[in-house]
């Protein structure tokens, strides 16, 4: 335990000791651990079967991800039928079938303010070889229904599954979701069967919410931009507005009035599927006043004319443009740094050291597959790209991608492939084939900063946590407690090249280095507007010297689909660090009152049966 630093802070404390010290037990975590060590980093790893192939995946608890696949003829059964979704256990490996009883292929998903899972849309109730079965209620060989709304509530019990809720309004396959400032979710886009691109007989260009709201709304962008507006790139700002990418197009959706406001076209590229750039918003920091930019890499510059399936598509280059716009600043994109080499279905994941890494892809063509004369086998693309690179934001320009130390996978993953960030800071890699991988980043067998008083709930305002950390945790330095970070992420919901919901958050921090080397960070709670943060669950990280505690999750928010409520920011104590010879008289100084307190509470303990649960001095 760090001794108080004053007098006043002692008493401050021992008061409030007294009158939340059952509620502070229930609030506060344990501090997290240390990973087991990866065999090589900058490695990727072969951590067990996904049952079927990882079309969808996200991080439901600290240890489960969850994956869903399209309905198929899978060898593991569940409930008579094949199994086509999964739980895997970051700390067994083990995988558990689960059942998904419509058809998710090529569905959308992401988590409301309360912590349910939604995923939406898929294709419609097929037999084998995907042919359309007699009826979309379901029947043999498969047992499925036509694609439709499912939920689930993560649990680490084993116990968990899909469950349906109303069917939607309209049918999508390929929609986008992204979780608005009160818990709710946008849906939009989509076609009604499916195919390479969609086509005037099936768009859906509307969108709707989650809960309803009533009728889907149609949305210009959608209609403007076919054949390529199919899983439109979406994401939800600080102003409250939703940025929209679809074909060449951008807008920002203003969801209150209904109303798009034209940006700059897209440069170079499309980055929608099925061209399938890489692309995410950049971490939202103090040091960039929580204003959002968004970078997209790579995918393919095919005319729009060009986007039919009578072509050598396969070996078509891919694009190494890198692109980033700041909407809530200016409509105007920017150039970044160009990819190494052109890429196509890379999963761009952002990392909790700030930097971003990009894996997957292909060099030549682009997403989706079919059985024409000048397809690979089935595939649309070629020449898997197998080593990862990372970019990094605060690297001086021209020299932001990296190739150095990485070392390649075995397994392509190419189309339907996805990868989401775990709690322990690596990274599980899926898809293509029912083979999963976990890639360990440069920092991941570094002894790992175990901080004591995380949080389990974020606020949007109020009153700020300490964060303890000791001189272990500060690398041997207290120094370091001046570039310490706090940081919220949502992991998202990754599928087709896109992670739905992911972002990362800095919270304003200050600190207090003690004179026995330890220190504390005086952390802020979440910004005070939901839009920069969405409620709903998030990990929370520590970071020292650029390597991560292993993450916790944490309610950001009320816990409910609700208007959320905002508080004033309570201003951060000085930074500052005692110096080592002051640091050892104060804590002379305050034993002796911290002595007194002692006394003082056993003989209030005594005789005050009310206070017995009291132990914290």
């Amino acid at each position: 335990m760090l001794l108080p630093t004053s007098p006043k802070q002692i008493v401050s404390e021992f008061v409030l000791c007294l009158l939340c010290a059952a509620g502070y037990a229930l609030a506060a975590r344990n501090a997290p651990g240390q990973p087991k060590q990866a065999v090589k980093i900058n490695a990727f790893e072969l951590v067990g079967n996904s049952i079927g192939s990882g079309q969808q995946v996200f991080l439901g608890t600290e240890d489960k991800v969850y994956i869903v696949d399209k309905t198929e003829n899978n060898p593991t059964k569940i409930n008579g039928h094949p199994a086509w979704a999964a739980e895997w256990s970051a700390s067994s490996k083990q995988t558990r079938p689960m059942d998904v009883t419509t058809n998710s292929f090529c569905a959308g998903g992401n988590v409301l303010g309360n912590g349910t899972w939604l995923n939406v849309g898929g294709n419609q109730a097929v037999t084998y070889g995907g042919v359309a079965a007699a009826g979309q209620l379901g029947g043999p060989p498969y047992n499925d229904l036509d694609g439709g709304q499912s939920m689930l509530n993560p649990c680490d019990g084993g116990d968990c599954d899909w469950f349906l809720v109303a069917p939607m309004t309209t049918r999508r396959w390929y929609p986008t979701l992204e979780t608005l400032q009160d818990g709710s979710i946008i849906i939009a886009g989509g076609c009604t069967y499916g195919g390479y691109v969609s086509d005037a007989a099936q768009t859906n260009p509307t969108y709707e919410f989650f809960p309803s709201r009533g009728q889907p709304i149609l949305s210009p962008i959608l209609q403007t931009t076919l054949p390529t507006n199919l899983y439109p790139l979406m994401w939800l700002l600080p102003s409250g507005k939703v940025f929209v990418q679809s074909g060449w197009k951008t807008v920002l959706l203003d969801v209150d009035q209904n109303k798009e406001t034209p940006l700059q076209d897209m440069p170079d590229a499309v980055r929608v599927y099925p061209a399938s750039a890489g692309n995410a918003m950049l971490p939202l920091t103090p040091d960039n006043n929580y204003t959002a930019s968004i970078m997209f890499c790579g995918g393919s510059n095919i005319r729009t004319e060009q986007w039919s399936q009578n072509w050598d598509i396969p070996h078509w280059p891919a694009s190494s443009s890198c692109v980033q716009i700041t909407p809530d600043q200016s409509p105007n994109y920017v150039e970044l740094d160009a990819l190494p080499e052109g890429r196509t279905m890379g999963n761009l994941i952002l990392l909790p050291d700030g930097r971003v890494l990009c894996l997957n892809g292909a060099k030549t063509g682009t997403a989706g597959y079919g059985n024409t004369t000048f397809t690979i086998g089935q595939s649309y693309a070629d020449q898997p790209h197998l080593t990862p690179l990372i970019y990094d934001p605060k690297a001086p320009a021209t020299k932001r991608w990296s190739l150095n130390g990485f070392s390649s996978s075995t397994i392509p993953r190419m189309y339907h492939s996805t990868a989401t960030l775990l709690p322990d800071g690596s990274v599980f890699v899926a898809g293509s084939n029912p083979n999963s991988d976990r890639f360990y980043p440069s920092y991941y067998n570094q002894r790992r900063p175990e901080p004591q008083g995380l949080p389990n709930q974020l606020s949007y305002g109020g009153s700020y946590f300490n964060v303890s950390l000791t001189l272990a945790d500060l690398f041997g330095n207290v120094d370091s407690i001046q570039t310490a970070k706090v940081i919220v992420m949502r992991t998202g919901f990754s599928t087709h090249t896109m992670n739905m919901g992911m972002r990362s958050v800095q919270l304003q921090s200050s600190f207090t280095g003690n004179g026995d080397g330890s220190a504390v960070l005086h952390v802020n709670q979440l910004p005070p507007n939901p839009a920069i943060m969405p409620p709903g669950p998030a990990l929370l990280f520590v970071v020292v010297n650029g390597v991560p505690s292993v993450g916790i999750q944490v309610m950001c928010g009320s816990g409910k689909i609700e208007k959320q409520s905002t508080m004033p920011v309570q201003n951060l104590p000085t930074s500052n660090i005692i110096s080592q010879q002051a640091g050892q008289k104060q804590i002379s100084g305050a034993s002796f009152l911290v002595h007194s307190a002692r006394n003082w509470l056993v003989f209030m303990m005594k005789y005050v049966g009310a206070f017995s649960a009291i132990l914290l001095f």
